[in-house]
């Protein structure tokens, strides 16, 4: 899943531009992407909400060229307007990082819709969702709450099949309750649904790579670390994975899948 942000304030690759977005986008077509993420709202900490026709503005133009140029396009929302004119313009799923908890037309409109949705863990909002990073044990509570949200979701009429979950890496985390439920995939996979993983450039990866002077590693820099997260994440068996740049990390599941299958190399490698 390659990321599009059509944002002047995203923390990696913001475009704010319609036509830069849409290239952006099919670039990352061109380097393996399966499908393109594309939101209009900044969900970095500290981010404040942008308004419901200021997203519109940003996200539909961007969906309906993409689509029309052949992507598979999934929006990243947690508005049910947002998310209905973008399924509208050619969207075939909704990412939804409140886990449907922001807007209480967003279920119903997914089950209405019979399309594909992911809903992520998280705890607060962007703005305040730091000081909710407090667990006993974030790996059952995680799962405790993402069952709560599949339940949920049940109950607006959701599928099963349509749904995705997500852990919400950096969404009321600390980098080691990150690492804590990148070890417990397993776990999270045990709940039956597909699961997505979003650790793409994140803080606790600037911050594994930090500098002697402890300052952490610029977003641009951290994408062989999340290659190497893409691995283990597939070899856990997850559904997908959300990244900036897509070739890195197709590339590492390329490896992995001959690895597997036991592909010879070729001559002369």
């Amino acid at each position: 899943m390659g990321v599009v942000n059509a944002t002047p304030d995203s923390f990696s690759d913001a475009h704010p531009g319609a036509r830069d977005a849409v290239e952006h986008g099919l670039a990352l077509l061109a380097g393996g992407a399966d499908l393109l993420d594309v939101g209009g709202e900044s969900t970095r900490p500290g981010a404040g909400r942008v308004e419901q026709d200021e997203e519109l503005r940003r996200v539909v133009p961007v969906v309906r060229e993409l689509a029309a140029g052949g992507a598979v396009v999934s929006v990243d929302t947690v508005r049910a307007r947002v998310a209905e004119a973008a399924l509208e313009a050619g969207a075939r799923m909704v990412n939804d990082v409140s886990g449907g908890t922001a807007d209480p037309a967003m279920l119903p409109l997914v089950a209405a819709a019979g399309c594909p949705v992911v809903l992520m863990h998280r705890r607060g909002t962007s703005i305040d969702m730091a000081r909710h990073a407090v667990y006993d044990d974030v790996v059952r509570e995680v799962t405790d709450e993402l069952q709560d949200r599949l339940a949920a979701a049940s109950a607006a009429g959701v599928a099963e099949e349509q749904i995705v979950l997500d852990p919400g890496l950096g969404f009321a985390k600390t980098g080691e309750h990150n690492w804590e439920l990148l070890r417990a995939l397993p776990r999270l996979l045990a709940l039956g649904r597909p699961v997505l993983v979003g650790a793409s450039r994140k803080t606790f990866l600037g911050q594994l790579l930090a500098a002697p002077d402890g300052s952490a590693r610029p977003p641009a820099g951290r994408d062989a670390a999340t290659a190497a997260l893409t691995v283990i994440a597939a070899q856990a068996g997850v559904w997908a994975v959300r990244v900036h740049d897509v070739a890195s990390s197709a590339d590492a599941v390329r490896v992995l899948a001959a690895m597997r299958a036991g592909a010879p190399a070729p001559v002369g490698a």
